[in-house]
């Protein structure tokens, strides 16, 4: 009997739980009926988005101008026409990429190295492995510098018996994806990953371009100290050739992206090389036909002082304040809030250089790029200039003047700033 009774309730209780479900089931049918009302009102559980200015850079808004030069092509060489374009909004580094900035990438690529090595891995959700960087690495400590024995120089290597890290360990694997080839028609039908690129990067400065750059001439007090020491860490970095800063910007994505998907943010666009008129158009701070950032057509104010760091007159380096680089925020600011926009280091930009480019190139947001092979010729190696530095004459630091470096060699005249394209119409749409 207790049994028959058992029966019963199981039974019943069972018949309650799927009247329950039912219920339920429609009550939710019936609760996204009435939160869209039948309507077109799109997926209402989208993450938000709110543009905001990273820290060091300043926001350029959408315009367009004349590219080229602003005075007379003195050498004739028709490389920089006359052409009105047009240029998106976007966000760039109010000043060039400093010493201790870049010397943060490079720690953390030294510490990557280091955790990898001391097997300092935590497993994600997914069951992967990852770094777990709340472990601390002693370098000092014997038994992790044992570990780390492979990052060093070796005792035959080593200078006055100093202990050092072996620059050339210090390498950053990323993967970027190829839109331009993906995007033709005759790609579509191949898989995704034949348009991944996988790149390894020795990402050290070359501090030997100090010498390297000026024969009969003692540098070597800058090839020593200038990317160290703290007398220069606000200054420019040099001596970074075109994949480390392509390189550098990948790095910066991928430091900001792992900080938004811990905390529950939502992914931005990728740090990158400015393309060669964004440059341009940047430079001149919203000025027509300006030959300079501050306008022009002269190197000095009215009081007599110069406005930039380059070459003046036949090589009176220092008159402008300088000798070499100076500080990356030095002098004033353009109307945009960039500084040095000409002069102190000529800058890379993504756009690979044609002489003719101007004759081809689109009207919005023109550029030309090239993924550079190591058997490639010398003249596929170029990757265009801007802005002139602290060992050019006047002519180079004009916003319209272009010039070209092979993108595999380190300079000590050459650095970067990064660029990050504006998600949305203006930001005044967000204000």
């Amino acid at each position: 009997m207790d049994s028959f009774f058992a029966f019963e309730i199981m039974a019943y209780m069972k018949n309650l739980l799927k009247v329950f479900t039912l219920v339920m089931a429609t009550f939710m049918i019936s609760s996204c009926q009435q939160t869209y009302n039948g309507q077109l009102l799109g997926v209402l559980d989208r993450p938000t988005w709110k543009n905001i200015n990273p820290y060091g850079m300043v926001y350029i808004p959408s315009g367009t101008f004349h590219i080229g030069p602003s005075d007379q092509d003195i050498s004739f060489a028709q490389q920089q026409r006359s052409k009105q374009i047009s240029i998106q909004g976007f966000y760039m580094d109010d000043t060039e990429v400093t010493n201790n900035e870049y010397r943060q990438f490079v720690n953390w690529v030294k510490d990557s190295i280091g955790h990898v090595m001391l097997d300092h891995f935590e497993e994600t959700e997914d069951g992967d492995q990852k770094i777990d960087w709340t472990y601390e690495i002693f370098w000092d400590d014997p038994e992790d510098a044992s570990a780390l024995e492979e990052m060093y120089y070796d005792e035959s290597e080593q200078f006055w018996g100093q202990k050092q890290i072996n620059t050339k360990k210090l390498v950053f694997d990323y993967d970027w994806y190829d839109w331009k080839a993906a995007a033709r028609q005759s790609n579509r039908s191949k898989p995704r990953s034949t348009f991944i690129r996988s790149e390894s990067v020795e990402i050290y400065p070359d501090t030997l371009a100090w010498i390297a750059d000026f024969s009969y001439s003692y540098n070597e007090p800058m090839t020593r100290n200038y990317f160290w020491h703290p007398a220069f860490d606000d200054y420019p970095t040099v001596g970074v050739n075109w994949d480390q800063a392509k390189a550098f910007a990948a790095w910066r994505t991928k430091f900001w992206n792992d900080y938004k998907a811990a905390n529950g943010e939502t992914m931005g666009e990728d740090f990158r090389l400015p393309f060669e008129h964004e440059w341009e158009y940047a430079s001149r701070g919203g000025l027509e036909q300006s030959p300079y950032p501050w306008g022009g057509p002269y190197m000095r104010n009215k009081k007599g002082c110069i406005l930039a760091n380059f070459k003046p007159g036949r090589g009176n380096y220092p008159e402008d304040g300088g000798f070499y680089t100076v500080r990356a925020d030095a002098y004033n600011p353009n109307d945009y809030g960039l500084y040095n926009m000409s002069g102190n280091v000529s800058e890379w930009t993504s756009s690979a250089f044609y002489e003719n480019a101007y004759s081809f190139q689109h009207d919005m947001n023109p550029d030309i790029r090239y993924d550079v092979k190591d058997a490639d010729n010398a003249t596929m190696k170029r990757k265009v200039l801007r802005g002139g530095s602290w060992k050019d004459i006047a002519y180079y630091l004009q916003t319209g003047s272009r010039h070209w470096e092979y993108s595999d060699s380190a300079k000590s005249y050459v650095g970067f700033r990064c660029a990050l394209t504006f998600l949305g119409r203006s930001i005044s749409d967000y204000q």
